[in-house]
């Protein structure tokens, strides 16, 4: 038999597993009927959204774009151009097939995409996330996934309805799907380091980009385009950026969050209006059950030194987790990894697209959104100067932004002053 004849046969038995678990579970089939192709969707059309999609379109031979939908007119039609260019024949967007507006994601969502790339802003994630499902789509999801605990807390609601209807979701935390990192972190975790004691997470960094002010936007509009600068559509730099940090930190202790966390941070450099309300550095200490602190270290400046990296210490070593390195407590190198080193970000796609047609669905929901939610508490200790706990995160009633979206007015938050900022708890 052929290689294509082989592919054909293992495609169509897989699909017919696949769509036989799909109506058990009452979600839609895969994709239609005698076609073994893929159809993805793309919510959310900016640099890492457009990035996804070319990594989706490299990570399997039978799959195709063939629809887009961003909150501008303008991002989308330049995201088409870009996207047109670069996939050739995997692109298959029309104009009826482009979407664009606050609920041009439920146009997209009533195509016939089977899978959809999630990438808009944070704040939209809940949100998006609870509509694809809804819609019987597997989900590529990007980080973070809320902004808020509300948020997380529906987003962990979609994640368990994702498993009832044999769903997949994705994570965007991508470190997970680095073959580097990954066997780092299983040997550390196998006792390689002996048993850990401590974790350092350093994010230290540059500013980003900013897109300045036209004077023919509302305020909406200017929020939306500059959103990492409000923590209500970016969940400020600590939860946008940082959360890959702490993501690996959660892994490292076997996903199970902290109980409790404390911390410092404000803006040193962000002083202008442009910035909106957002800090530009963080140190926040999580403390777990048995002891374990990770002490994590964001900063967004210029002109400073800069380090992304994760320092464990074990009873019987350390390890450098980006470099994929282990030592013993003298310093010595005990090992390297020295194996494959395929894009991360194409590995993410590969198996989410090799879950969906062999029918072993993946489920990152869960520590997604207690990375997020970590992340969330870092930046919540910091705000207000508060030491709080797990359950105070979880269970607040905390939801940013307004009850609706208009092109008009919204409000201009105000820079958080710890000391005087007041963490929502739930009330007894």
């Amino acid at each position: 038999m052929s290689h294509s004849a082989s592919r054909r046969k293992f495609l169509q038995t897989s699909t017919a597993a696949l769509a036989a678990g799909a109506l058990a579970s009452g979600a839609r089939d895969v994709h239609a009927a005698g076609s073994d192709t893929l159809k993805v969707g793309l919510i959310g059309c900016g640099g890492r959204g457009s990035g996804a999609a070319v990594n989706a379109m490299r990570a399997d031979d039978n799959v195709k774009l063939t629809a887009m939908c961003d909150l501008f007119e303008d991002r989308l039609e330049q995201g088409k151009r870009l996207l047109g260019r670069q996939l050739a024949e995997k692109y298959a967007v029309t104009p009826e097939q482009s979407f664009s507006g606050f609920d041009g994601y439920k146009k997209l969502l009533a195509t016939d995409v089977d899978v959809v790339v999630l990438a808009t802003t944070p704040h939209f994630r809940p949100e998006h996330l609870e509509a694809a499902i809804k819609a019987g789509k597997h989900v590529f999801c990007e980080k973070p996934v809320a902004v808020d605990s509300t948020g997380v807390r529906r987003v962990l609601e979609s994640v368990r309805e994702a498993k009832r209807k044999n769903l997949s979701i994705v994570s965007g935390l991508c470190w997970r799907y680095d073959y580097g990192v990954r066997e780092t972190v299983s040997r550390i975790k196998d006792g390689a380091i002996g048993d850990i004691r401590s974790i350092q997470e350093n994010y230290l960094t540059g500013p980003l980009w900013h897109r300045g002010r036209n004077p023919e936007w509302t305020e909406m509009e200017y929020q939306q385009r500059n959103w990492m600068y409000f923590t209500w559509l970016s969940g400020d730099h600590i939860v946008e950026q940082h959360i890959h940090s702490l993501d690996k930190a959660l892994w490292l202790m076997n996903d199970e969050p902290p109980v409790r966390a404390y911390g410092l941070g404000g803006r040193q450099v962000r002083h202008e209006e442009k910035w909106g309300h957002v800090y530009d550095h963080f140190s926040v200490v999580y403390e777990w059950a048995n002891g374990v602190r990770c002490h994590a270290y964001t900063r967004q400046m210029p002109g400073c030194f800069n380090q992304t990296e994760d320092f464990v210490v074990g009873t019987a070593g350390t390890g450098k987790v980006l470099a994929h390195e282990l030592a013993n407590l003298a310093g010595e190198q005990t090992y390297k990894y020295k194996g494959d080193k395929p894009s991360m970000y194409d590995v993410e796609h590969k198996e989410l697209f090799a879950g969906i047609r062999s029918g072993n669905i993946i489920n990152n929901g869960e520590y997604m959104s207690y990375s997020t939610l970590m992340a969330i508490m870092g930046r919540e200790v910091c705000y207000t100067g508060e030491n709080l706990t797990w359950d105070e995160m979880m269970n607040s009633p905390m939801k940013l932004g307004p009850d609706s979206y208009t092109w008009g007015d919204v409000e201009v938050p105000q820079v958080a002053m710890p000391g005087t900022t007041k963490f929502p708890k739930a009330k007894a």
